[in-house]
């Protein structure tokens, strides 16, 4: 059975090296780092009506932050949760947060692909030694549709969204 599940393990992260080549360039993770954990964020992202930064008189949906679960991409279980900061943070309560590095397009109606290099885990578990996070597979999550005008200014409103986290080691 342990060798069962390996084989399957190294298969699902063969894969996944294959899929970086699939990925445009900009969102692919180093060389030297390999994929050791998928989870799909399940969640809603948050934006507020907004002044521009260039323009006080026109107004816009700006992302506030993420909240989300993360659940194993096989079991389809829990695993974690991701908020801001960015934060992804495991059951067993370790957690990394990180910096965006680049991003790519995703299909209409989907946020971006996005890389992002982590900062040293906090804690002890599955996040220890977490290089990269990658999001790719996006659904919805894009500002909403809705107006934004002075008379909105302040208000807040959530989008659902969906994305596959690959979480990296070197």
């Amino acid at each position: 059975m342990r060798k069962l599940v390996a084989a399957a393990v190294a298969a699902s992260l063969s894969m996944l090296a294959q899929a970086q080549m699939d990925l445009p360039e900009a969102v692919r993770v180093p060389a030297g780092n390999k994929a050791v954990m998928t989870a799909t964020g399940v969640g809603e992202l948050t934006y507020e009506c907004k002044a521009k930064a260039a323009d006080a008189t026109a107004f816009e949906w700006t992302f506030v932050g993420p909240m989300a679960k993360l659940m194993d991409a096989k079991t389809q279980k829990e695993v974690g949760k991701y908020y801001g900061g960015p934060t992804w943070e495991s059951m067993d309560g370790s957690k990394v947060t990180g910096k965006q590095v680049a991003i790519a397009p995703a299909a209409a109606g989907n946020i971006p692909m996005q890389l992002v290099k982590t900062e040293p885990a906090m804690g002890n578990g599955a996040m220890t030694g977490i290089t990269y996070i990658q999001r790719v597979n996006t659904k919805g999550g894009v500002a909403p549709a809705d107006p934004c005008t002075s008379a909105a200014a302040g208000s807040k409103k959530t989008v659902p969204y969906q994305a596959d986290y690959v979480f990296f080691r070197m």
